[in-house]
């Protein structure tokens, strides 16, 4: 029987996404390539197929590969430009992604599998084991999360939005400061968030999985106000302070001396 853990700390499935990442980039499979099934490649690395599977998810968050429903899995040309992601302000991000979520998990709660639970189920488990081990900025559980979330909707469109949207926040110093700040705050509040939205597409509750989803990002906004009045204080702060160093008493009188 294969297993899905090892003698070492790490997840089987990471060290199956490091190995085909090694394919990957030595040409051994190109872009536009279909990769072999999901009972071959356990077979190739001798691991259990939920563990291919979850490897597959991890690459497609990575925007190696993507999932072609009724078809198979295929890599895609890595992107790496993202120059324009300095132009969009975590306000507009954090926006955007409420609106769009909110009605993706709406869409998803009406057409998740069964499967697609499970691999959600997964990753909410990753991110409890991450803020047990106190790693609560790691991004990869969260991502895959959110990820296998939009899969569920079977739309290309929302899917390629979604990917986009997580790799304009991590190609932002600003965005991700301001969401390493978030996490940090308080990991137990993350978890429920996530959790809640679990629940409603569990449910198979659109209304519910909307709400939950928009709640998860209310606290993103709310912290992205609070920094930016924050930020604006300390502006005028530094500006006070200048002007009292350049208009007072004491600077004078020594100038005169």
């Amino acid at each position: 029987m294969k297993s899905d853990f090892s003698g070492n700390s790490r997840r089987i499935y990471q060290q199956v996404v490091e190995k085909m990442l090694t394919l990957l980039d030595s040409g051994e499979y190109p872009p536009g390539v279909r990769l072999p099934s999901e009972r071959e490649l356990s077979e190739m690395f001798e691991v259990s197929r939920p563990s291919i599977r979850e490897a597959i998810i991890a690459l497609e968050v990575m925007g190696r590969v993507a999932v072609r429903t009724g078809s198979g899995v295929y890599v895609i040309e890595p992107v790496n430009s993202f120059s324009d992601s300095k132009d969009f302000s975590p306000f507009e991000l954090t926006e955007a992604r409420v609106l769009i979520e909110g009605e993706l998990a709406a869409l998803a709660a009406t057409m998740i599998t069964e499967e697609q639970l499970e691999d959600l189920r997964l990753a909410y488990r990753d991110m409890v084991r991450e803020n047990e081990e106190g790693n609560l900025t790691s991004e990869r559980a969260d991502r895959k999360f959110h990820e296998v979330i939009s899969r569920a909707t079977n739309n290309r469109v929302l899917m390629s939005t979604i990917d986009k949207l997580w790799d304009i926040q991590g190609h932002s110093p600003e965005i991700q400061t301001v969401h390493k700040s978030v996490c940090k705050k308080d990991g137990q509040k993350r978890l429920a968030e996530h959790k809640a939205i679990l629940q409603a597409l569990e449910n198979h509750d659109p209304n519910a999985a909307r709400k939950a989803m928009r709640l998860h990002f209310n606290r993103s906004l709310n912290a992205l106000h609070d920094a930016s009045e924050a930020k604006a204080v300390e502006v005028v702060r530094r500006e006070v302070s200048e002007r009292r160093k350049r208009f007072s008493i004491d600077r004078l009188g020594e100038s005169a001396n």
